[in-house]
């Protein structure tokens, strides 16, 4: 009976064994499995690894380089911007030389009109003093010269005149009245003496303050005279000579035309003015 329970214990424990040993093989595979699946693992983590590091230096490397690139460029664009405020620092100083150029310019554009305003008055001035002497001067052409200063006087005060013009145009007319003063001149013209007779006299000037005058004939004569009225010279003739006085307006007339030979002739004139009343 024992050895029965014996046996029966042994299969069960044989049993047993066989069936704990193929749960064992199991696991083992299973680690074995497991193993190889890590180990696979492993590699695939490894080469990850590797790519990583190589990804990682690489990265490095463009890093390196990019900073590199940064720093040159920065280094450039330092320089540039130096070399480009240097410019802008010159270019500054040529614009405020040139403003300066340009203000002075102005002022001197602005002297000069001034200058030429002023000189354009002074002409004016002139030719109003001018105007005043021809005005007051022995009546020869006395309308056509007033005119012409008249003219000239019109375009200053309009400014139709430049000033270069107006000073020509001025020298003219001064130049015209110092020969008018100069010149002894002798002129055959239809004369109306103060009675409304018209002759044919023979009318001798003697610069810009005398005129005496004979008919053809020699038979009636005059001078002219000044006389002040209502504050203004003005021109009368005085046809009441003397005998002598006639002779020496004839002789000044005579030696004028080269008939007689020349000499000094007295004729019967004044400087002075005759005022009004006398």
């Amino acid at each position: 009976m024992n050895y029965k329970l014996m046996i029966v214990f042994l299969f069960l424990f044989v049993g047993l064994t066989t069936s704990g040993f193929a749960e064992v093989s199991a696991d083992i595979r299973d680690l074995e499995t497991q193993k190889v699946a890590l180990d696979n693992e492993v590699k695939k983590m490894g080469a990850q690894v590797k790519e990583t590091e190589k990804l990682i230096k690489e990265d490095a490397t463009r890093y390196a380089t990019l900073e590199k690139r940064y720093r040159d460029d920065l280094t450039r664009r330092s320089s540039e911007l130096d070399s480009l405020n240097v410019k802008i620092k010159k270019i500054a100083e040529q614009l405020q030389l040139e403003k300066n150029k340009q203000i002075n310019a102005k002022n001197r554009t602005e002297r000069v009109k001034s200058k030429r305003k002023a000189a354009l008055g002074l002409m004016m001035e002139s030719c109003k003093a001018l105007e005043v002497q021809v005005e007051q001067s022995i009546p020869w052409d006395k309308e056509a010269r007033l005119e012409r200063v008249r003219s000239l006087l019109r375009d200053l005060q309009t400014e139709n005149a430049s000033e270069e013009e107006a000073f020509s145009r001025m020298k003219s007319l001064i130049q015209e009245e110092i020969r008018f003063g100069d010149e002894v001149a002798i002129l055959n013209a239809p004369f109306t003496r103060k009675n409304g007779e018209t002759i044919n006299a023979k009318i001798l000037r003697i610069g810009n303050q005398w005129m005496v005058y004979t008919d053809e004939n020699a038979t009636v004569y005059g001078a002219l005279m000044r006389k002040l009225e209502s504050g203004k010279v003005v021109y009368e003739w005085n046809e009441s000579l003397t005998l002598s006085e006639r002779e020496a307006v004839k002789l000044a007339i005579d030696v004028k035309q080269a008939r007689k030979a020349p000499q000094m002739v007295t004729l019967p004139l004044s400087l002075s003015v005759q005022r009004e009343g006398k």
